[in-house]
């Protein structure tokens, strides 16, 4: 019996009528499902009867921020790529964003090639493989997304993947914050910023509890790496 593999759902946040039908229509033109929310509440519904692959919030969400919707897609367990729709672009604006938990924002004015090249990039199919990369008791399993720490299975973002990947690829190995923002993010960020401090704790939370040692470790005025205590 065939198998028919189904389109990526994404679901798409957005107050304002006019952009949510523009982005529905750009992504079911690029060959993606669209679900539309016009406000928080439905939208944190939709999420967890739906499961999309990823979510696009707008940050000016009326009657509630969009931020703080984001954290709670985080607290409810949700661990699909979420892209954040924001008119500014600050250092203070992106940290918001991804301390928020989203992995990533779109400017406006809406550009659909941008948008869309976007959504591909953290869309891309997976790669059926079984790799698994090791450190210690640290087991980072490439195909699910997941990290196994002393038998604890720990749900990652998918930034939080992308960093610890590029970290256990490169155990005992200072890696300067240049080397880790053109790695994960895939650009090199403009002026100061705490962007990668900020997600180093996320995985700090993570698979690092007080009764084991530190495992991602800050190298002052250089960067950080991945080794024993």
């Amino acid at each position: 019996m065939m198998t028919i593999a189904h389109s990526p759902c994404v679901l798409v946040i957005e107050t304002d009528e006019s952009l949510a039908n523009q982005l529905s229509f750009d992504l079911r033109e690029a060959g993606y499902e669209a679900i539309v929310a016009h406000d928080a509440a439905s939208g944190l519904q939709y999420s967890r009867d739906r499961q999309p692959a990823l979510i696009v919030v707008d940050r000016m969400l009326s009657g509630e921020s969009g931020l703080s919707l984001c954290k709670n897609l985080r607290s409810a367990g949700m661990c699909a790529p979420v892209l954040v729709l924001m008119a500014r672009d600050t250092v203070d604006d992106r940290v918001a964003c991804l301390e928020a938990g989203a992995d990533d924002y779109v400017l406006k004015p809406y550009r659909p090639e941008d948008f869309l090249k976007l959504i591909r990039l953290y869309l891309k199919p997976e790669v059926d493989t079984s790799e698994q990369l090791r450190f210690g008791d640290l087991i980072l399993d490439v195909a699910t997304r997941r990290a196994i720490h002393n038998g604890r299975t720990i749900d990652l973002t998918m930034k939080e993947f992308e960093l610890l990947k590029f970290l256990m690829e490169h155990p005992r190995e200072v890696l300067t914050r240049e080397q880790i923002l053109e790695n994960v993010w895939g650009y090199d960020f403009m002026g100061e910023s705490n962007v990668i401090e900020v997600y180093i704790r996320y995985l700090r939370l993570k698979i690092e509890d007080e009764s084991h040692k530190r495992l991602i470790q800050t190298v002052r005025g250089v960067g950080y790496v991945l080794r024993e205590s």
